[in-house]
């Protein structure tokens, strides 16, 4: 049980101190404004992912209270970490299409067009 609890410090105590570094405002050397830092509240950020994070950790917290085999809802983390990974790097890198052949008839279709729009005019 120390172990969860620790464990769980560890992930809030990271979660938090990430958060607060990507707000914190930066300033000039004049003391104008510079960077206002992110917003916390925007949507598909780092920053909810993390606010996912910890509230994933306090209801695995409060759910544990009945069982400890409930501390296994938090490999949902790396799954969706993993997903994430797949689908907006890997996935995209993986099936792009290397080939310059498959751009020569896009560059054809385009001067095509571009002629016609010339004659038109």
């Amino acid at each position: 049980m120390a172990v969860a609890f620790v464990f769980s410090s560890v992930v809030y105590g990271t979660s938090y101190r990430s958060m607060n570094s990507m707000a914190k405002p930066s300033f000039t050397d004049d003391g104008s404004l510079a960077d206002g830092g992110i917003d916390l509240n925007m949507e598909q950020g780092m920053a909810e992912h993390l606010k996912d994070v910890i509230l994933l950790t306090a209801i695995v917290q409060v759910l544990s209270c009945f069982s400890l085999y409930v501390w296994y809802f938090w490999l949902l983390a790396p799954g969706r970490a993993l997903y994430l990974l797949w689908v907006n790097i890997l996935g995209p890198w993986f099936t792009a299409d290397s080939s310059p052949a498959g751009q020569e008839p896009n560059e054809k279709k385009q001067r095509r067009q571009e002629r016609r729009q010339m004659k038109r005019f």
